[in-house]
Parts: structure tokens; C-alpha cells; sequence
């Protein structure tokens, strides 16, 4: 059977998360994302029967074929970046990650409101300025956050950061502390409910969490390596 092992995996995911909870004393609920790019539809099936409900993707396309294909009623996530031409095709989304700059949020806010909905979505924040990822600086961030509240067709649940891939332990506690700070500006700026704070992979999610992310995305720890 394939991905017979992920309960067991996921059980020990679940106890390192509750350890950092207790060493990162912010008391946050955390939601696993399961994070299923390059597998297929039996990796999301295999994720809601070991329990988990969110299942993330990075590209519209994949995600819509498993769509098609996966009966149970997981919640999809748009992890990966989203190009403002595949912006209608996303509308099957619960929430989006990736709103990384201002021409994004109003193609997806346009959208959104010709189709008489609003698109829950959070803000992805890059603390320490890589060129190879998106996403808005603290002081683009401090500019564009008024704007946002009178997005009414994004509905802004929080904020989404990737930190450097192998980076130190100093470089993930600042990036994952300035996505904590890019939280409380768009509170400050009268964003009500944008608490969540999507942070931290399998190489990095124990330290994330002790800074207070209140979503993790997680594929290899769970699923293992795609052959």
C-alpha cells in the first residue's frame, strides 16, 4: 500500500510540533498542510484517511487534474505561485498562499468580485529580499496594507513566507520573526482577521512553529522522497 507509513510519520510530526508550541510559548493552534506536488491523487487520499484535511500544491494545473480525481473532500491550498493569466482557473482553492505583489491581489480581487465571491488568501512577505522568490518587502508591505482593506474581493487571512533553503539558524528565527511582524502590520492597518502566519517546510517546521506559525507545509517528512 502506498504511503502506508504516513500515520506513523505524522504522529511524530505532531508531537515535535506540540514540543515547539510549548519551547515557543505563543500557544498557537497549528494546521499541518500536506504538501502533495510531483505525487499522485493517492498521496491526497492517503493524507485525509491518516487525517489530514489540507492538502497544498504548488502549480493550478496539477492541483486541477487531482481535483478531478480525489473523491475525498480535502481542503485544496495554492501554495506556489499563482500568474495573474491563471488567476480564474484557481477559484477551486480554499485558501492562496501566494499573493506576492499588488498587480496579483487586484487581478485576483477583480476577479473575484465579478464573480460575486470573495477569495480567502494570504500575503507572502519576503523578509530577506532573495531574487529567486516573490513577495512584498516590510516597507512595500507598510504601503500596500491600506490598500488591502479595501480589496473586497480578497479576503486576508495572514501571511505566507519561505525561508532560505539550508540557511543558518539565526537567518530562519529572522525570517520567520519579520513574517510575525508583517502579521501585526496589516492587523494595524484594520485587517481584522489575518492571524494566520503559513511558514515552515520539512527541513525547517519545528523552528517555525516555535515562532508562531500557525500553518506548516509539509511534503517530504510525510510523504518521503518522490521516486
Amino acid at each position: 500500500m502506498p504511503f502506508e507509513d504516513l500515520p506513523n510519520r505524522l504522529s511524530e510530526v505532531r508531537q515535535r510540533i506540540d514540543e515547539a508550541v510549548r519551547r515557543g510559548g505563543h500557544g498557537q493552534q497549528v494546521r499541518i498542510i500536506a504538501v502533495t506536488k510531483t505525487h499522485g491523487p493517492d498521496a491526497v487520499e492517503a493524507a485525509w484517511n491518516a487525517g489530514l484535511q489540507d492538502v497544498g500544491e504548488n502549480r493550478v494545473q496539477e492541483a486541477l487534474g487531482k481535483m478531478a480525481a480525489v473523491s475525498s473532500p480535502v481542503r485544496w491550498h495554492l501554495i506556489g505561485h499563482l500568474q495573474r493569466n491563471k488567476v480564474k482557473s484557481a477559484d477551486g482553492f480554499h485558501l492562496i498562499h501566494s499573493i506576492d505583489s499588488q498587480r496579483l491581489a487586484e487581478t485576483v480581487d477583480a476577479h473575484a468580485q465579478s464573480s460575486g465571491w470573495r477569495q480567502a488568501a494570504l500575503i507572502q512577505i519576503n523578509v530577506v529580499g532573495e531574487e529567486s522568490k516573490g513577495g512584498f518587502s516590510a516597507d512595500e508591505l507598510e504601503r500596500f496594507a491600506p490598500t488591502l482593506g479595501g480589496l473586497r474581493g480578497i479576503d486576508v487571512k495572514g501571511v505566507m513566507t519561505m525561508a532560505p533553503l539550508d540557511a543558518p539558524e539565526a537567518i530562519l528565527r529572522k525570517v520567520f520573526a519579520g513574517a510575525r511582524s508583517a502579521r501585526s502590520t496589516l492587523a494595524d492597518s484594520g485587517l481584522a482577521d489575518c492571524g494566520e502566519l503559513s511558514m515552515g517546510m520539512s527541513g525547517d517546521y519545528e523552528l517555525a512553529v516555535e515562532e508562531g506559525a500557525t500553518m506548516i507545509r509539509l511534503g517530504t517528512v510525510l510523504f518521503g522522497e518522490r521516486a
